[in-house]
């Protein structure tokens, strides 16, 4: 499928020489960030105050009735833990609710990633639906290309869920270190991605946060979709605005219903971000940029990719949802048939018997040094400090384990 040993070398530093590169100018490439794009909700931000006041509305709807009707069981036996199986190593990530921290379990030595929740800031932020969600979200999935959930628990403060430990990091970082990739490189981690969500898809779950912070490397190299927080069932349409903002589709800025199709539309952002360094709309201002989505890719200064690279792009950032591919009679039958991935064996792929392009160095197993370092203090040592609970009610599918 892909020639690994050599698309390898290219890939930690400029690719300067790959047809794929893009002509952009030294001014604009100054402008990419090593720093984390945030995602966005209704509860935090929107494009006016109108929009906000509708989708929030509608969203409150729709989590409670994705809460209390989720219709997929799950597909793991859960396990019950507490905060004493676990001695804290370090923290991987922080979010606006908490931290996510590398852990060695005391029973078996093996390391997982736990993330750790405050109920009051969840509650106070209108987003325990989503938390939720997530939680049952990775209980009903299970593949290869998907981060597991191997169990949930509460305290008085907290929820706390214990995940596998991808050691390799974020698809982000490597993409900032590069630069752009290679077209067989993008390629390579498009056609995981896009294996990933035609399983979500085939569950009716939608994802809309895809963005190259939330694909981790593996230690084989492949990739493992994390951050299911604003993933939910979904049989017909939703209506919440949330996401990143340059991978938001035209229909989820413009106030309107939408479907699965924003999952495939935001896969064409990230092939052309890999491609080229940076998404297609990409711009400082945000409502210029919001203006680039509504109006499509005519907006867009195109790079010199290859010919099926641009045109497998332009059919998935399609404006117009029933013309998307992805979302038309084929389904995602219309992407993995696409020219681009004309090479592409898919079923040694899903089995991932295909060399990745990137192997991480890893000197052990619990090697956290993809990992960006932050200032540890002594959050760790307050865990499972006892505390009035208001919320306990309010989580019911994360086991008690307080006492």
């Amino acid at each position: 499928m892909l020639n690994a040993a050599t698309d390898s070398i290219h890939l930690l530093v400029p690719c300067e020489s790959a047809q794929s590169s893009s002509s952009m100018s030294s001014p604009t490439r100054s402008t990419l960030s090593y720093k984390h794009r945030r995602s966005i909700s209704t509860q935090r931000t929107s494009l006016n105050e109108s929009i906000k006041q509708e989708a929030e509305r509608y969203d409150g709807e729709e989590c409670m009735m994705d809460v209390l009707e989720f219709p997929l069981p799950s597909r793991r036996a859960r396990a019950s833990y507490r905060l004493s199986d676990f001695i804290i190593q370090r923290t991987l990530g922080t979010g606006s609710f908490g931290r996510v921290h590398l852990v060695q379990s005391r029973y078996n030595n093996r390391y997982y990633a736990m993330k750790v929740l405050n109920k009051e800031k969840i509650v106070h932020m209108n987003q325990e639906s989503h938390t939720r969600n997530e939680q049952m979200v990775l209980e009903a999935v299970q593949h290869p290309f998907v981060i597991n959930l191997w169990g949930t628990f509460q305290d008085s403060a907290n929820l706390y869920m214990v995940m596998d430990f991808i050691p390799g990091g974020e698809l982000f970082a490597l993409l900032r270190r590069s630069n752009r990739f290679p077209d067989p490189v993008a390629k390579f981690y498009a056609a995981e991605v896009a294996l990933a969500l035609n399983h979500l898809h085939s569950l009716d779950i939608i994802y809309r946060d895809l963005k190259p912070e939330n694909i981790l490397l593996n230690c084989d190299g492949h990739i493992k979709i994390a951050d299911f927080g604003f993933a939910k069932y979904c049989n017909t349409t939703v209506w919440t605005l949330c996401g990143t903002p340059d991978y938001l589709a035209p229909e989820i800025i413009s106030n309107m219903r939408y479907n699965k199709s924003v999952d495939w539309y935001a896969l064409g952002v990230l092939i052309f971000e890999m491609l080229s360094g940076l998404p297609p709309f990409h711009d400082a201002n945000p409502m210029v940029r919001y203006e680039k989505i509504a109006q499509g890719p005519a907006s867009i200064q195109w790079p010199n990719f290859y010919p099926d690279a641009t045109d497998v792009i332009l059919r998935l950032i399609e404006r117009d949802p029933s013309r998307r591919y992805g979302n038309m009679r084929h389904g995602a039958g219309d992407v993995f048939a696409h020219p681009w991935f004309r090479e592409v064996d898919w079923e040694k792929l899903r089995n991932r018997e295909i060399t990745a392009p990137y192997l991480p160095r890893l000197s052990s197993d619990g090697d956290a040094s993809a990992f960006e370092k932050y200032l540890e203090g002594n959050v760790a040592e307050r865990y499972g400090e006892f505390t009035a609970d208001p919320y306990r009610d309010r989580f019911p599918d994360f086991e008690y384990t307080a006492y």
